[in-house]
């Protein structure tokens, strides 16, 4: 889910990013590092009039730092119940711009897992009651923002140039990138597509022997597709219709489009054609990259 609240296409300078635990808020520090801006991990909420006087001009009409992104969150011990004032006090003098990242219960207890770190909220009585916790705690917060951004379907990378399109300044000229998702229906369509293709019109190679178990990206798999005429002539047809849409997103601004391609299942027939248009408009000179959702379901 991507939520938000200004409209237009002014750049902050003053960024606060905040969120739930494990929502990848030290990934979007380093996309703001590699953005030019001047960050601070967890600076402590006392702190944050005293830090925002380097954002405003001097005598000389100069400023110390002349971009900046906050880190600040649940593990700042003063941050929930000083936050609210904290920032009706910036906004006097500034524009802060804040930033919140959750995700879903089921991705942060998978996150925590991975990386065995223990959760700020967890008080003995389990992940996902902490995860719940400090969900339920940072209500007000979020109520806040002027942006959410929901990460539980976002890589490292696609997190990154998100937060690029949204707060990097674009050039004329700049290339357009485009991220295509495969999914299965089944599972749910992704929450964050600019375009939707569904492929559950063609044959399923889920009801052929031998291929059942194959992932689209198989050879036999594409074999089995590309003998399709119906397969064939919607990935042309697709092409085609993306060949059009494409410089029109890129005269109106777009610097990044998700494209998602869903089957039922997302193992074969959105698999294999999201594959196959990548490969078709990265010869046109777009910037590609291809992800799989539901491929090891």
């Amino acid at each position: 889910m991507l939520d938000n609240k200004i409209e237009g296409t002014v750049y902050p300078t003053f960024v606060i990013i905040t969120g739930l635990s494990g929502s990848g808020m030290s990934s979007a520090t380093n996309a703001f590092e590699d953005l030019g801006f001047f960050c601070v991990d967890n600076l402590p909420i006392t702190m944050l009039s005293t830090f925002s006087r380097l954002l405003l001009p001097t005598s000389e009409d100069k400023v110390a730092i002349e971009k900046a992104a906050l880190v600040i969150n649940i593990r700042e011990r003063h941050f929930l119940s000083k936050f609210p004032d904290e920032l009706e006090k910036l906004k006097k003098k500034l524009m802060p711009f804040v930033l919140f990242f959750e995700a879903s219960d089921n991705v942060l207890q998978r996150r925590f897992s991975e990386t065995r770190r223990p959760h700020p909220a967890d008080f003995g009585e389990g992940l996902l009651a902490a995860i719940r916790a400090e969900r339920e705690a940072m209500h007000e917060v979020r109520e806040k923002a002027e942006l959410i951004i929901d990460t539980t379907e976002h890589t490292v990378h696609t997190l990154r140039r998100l937060l690029v399109e949204k707060f990097g300044h674009k050039e004329k000229g700049s290339p357009l990138h485009l991220h295509f998702v495969s999914f299965g229906h089944k599972y749910g369509v992704p929450s964050q597509v600019d375009l939707l293709f569904d492929v559950r019109h063609l044959p399923n190679p889920f009801f052929e022997k031998g291929l059942r178990n194959l992932p689209g990206t198989d050879k036999k798999v594409i074999a089995f597709l590309e003998k399709q005429d119906e397969a064939e002539e919607t990935i042309r047809r697709f092409t085609e219709l993306m060949e059009y849409l494409l410089p029109l997103y890129r005269r109106e601004g777009k610097s990044y489009l998700t494209v998602g391609v869903g089957c039922t299942g997302g193992r074969h027939r959105s698999v294999m054609v999201a594959e196959r248009l990548g490969k078709a408009l990265k010869k046109d000179g777009f910037d590609i990259s291809v992800a799989h959702r539901d491929v090891q379901k």
